[in-house]
């Protein structure tokens, strides 16, 4: 079992005035939408973020209803500040950041955790597109309806092409970017996207197996048990439970997936980039290459960590993320100050 604090409070003026948002009477059992086997699960971290799921509706040009679509809402709402809003990686879900959430909360940031189009837990029954351009309308309508400020983008692994593509493309809607471990060097789903479909349904069946999963696990992280290793397993993998998972994840892979690497230079919001140095993923001198591309961009490593920080080191990546934002508040009050003078 894990057990993670943040002694750090995040800095806030003494103006700031942050709204509670009710939860419902029912806070303490998981939603009926998710899967069963969310009973079985055993980390309590995962387990009681599990609880804070909720399906909001999104209406995008692309299907005639709206979707119901799956995040972890905010405990209170600061007006005053971005909100901190977090991806997830490739076929995964807000699961992913159930060590972290709480603490960016303890933090005192307005968190979101939202489930990417066609992973996590939304309700596609009747099953949308679920091609990089619906992906990208989705997050935008979801930000539109709900979110309205703009956002501290957060993406890891393949989250950093989704953030990357929507910041390009919606910079609006983006204040900063951070990037975690960033995938955005590949070209896109290569020859899976040119695979007969028959085919590729074998390959995202194989992809929500346990063996994968606790290989995948194996590759992640190091110095894990087998009980852990499992419980994290089946926790990557429960949203693979829904009916609609294999179409949607065969959509995105047949349809070419994202291909960033040209856009790159073109992001205008100021970027941290959080690695970790023991990453058998994706290799860290590609957080170098990725650092000297962004126009604006500071890069943190962290030692002994892979692939994903937030869940085998999630007090680093909080500290990080509070010393970059802080950095470029005081960077503004020091210039009000000279300015004031």
């Amino acid at each position: 079992m894990h057990a993670f604090s943040f002694p750090l409070p995040f800095l806030t003026t003494t103006t700031t005035k942050f709204t509670v948002v009710a939860e419902s009477a029912s806070a303490d059992a998981f939603p009926p939408f998710l899967p069963k086997q969310v009973h079985a699960i055993k980390d309590p971290f995962a387990r009681k973020l599990a609880t804070r799921i909720h399906r909001l509706p999104v209406s995008v040009s692309f299907s005639e209803d709206p979707i119901m679509s799956s995040c972890v809402k905010p405990l209170m709402q600061n007006k005053a500040a971005n909100p901190v809003v977090l991806l997830h990686g490739f076929d995964s879900s807000c699961l992913e950041w159930r060590y972290t959430y709480p603490l960016l909360e303890e933090a005192g940031f307005e968190t979101w955790a939202i489930d990417i189009l066609g992973w996590g837990f939304s309700d596609l029954g009747k099953l949308p597109l679920c091609d990089v351009v619906s992906k990208r309308d989705h997050l935008y309508q979801f930000w539109k309806s709900y979110i309205k400020r703009g956002m501290i983008l957060v993406g890891p692994s393949l989250g950093s092409a989704v953030a990357i593509d929507f910041a390009i493309n919606y910079p609006e809607a983006v204040e900063k970017l951070i990037l975690i471990d960033a995938s955005v060097y590949a070209e896109g789903t290569g020859n899976l996207a040119t695979l007969p479909r028959a085919v590729a349904y074998a390959g995202v069946y194989v992809l929500k197996s346990i063996p994968l999963r606790l290989y995948a696990n194996y590759l992640s992280f190091s110095n894990i048990s087998f009980s852990t290793a499992l419980d994290w397993a089946n926790i990557g993998r429960l949203h693979c439970l829904l009916p609609w998972w294999e179409d949607a994840t065969v959509d995105f892979m047949t349809s070419g997936g994202y291909n960033v690497a040209s856009q790159i230079k073109k992001v205008k919001q100021k970027t941290l980039i959080i690695w970790g140095e023991n990453d058998r993923i994706i290799n860290n001198k590609l957080a170098v290459r990725l650092h000297c591309e962004l126009p604006d961009a500071i890069i943190r490593q962290i030692p002994e960590c892979g692939h994903i920080p937030h869940v085998e080191r999630p007090n680093s990546v909080v500290k990080f993320i509070v010393e970059f934002l802080q950095r470029e508040t005081k960077t503004v009050s020091q210039r009000v100050s000279v300015y004031e003078r």
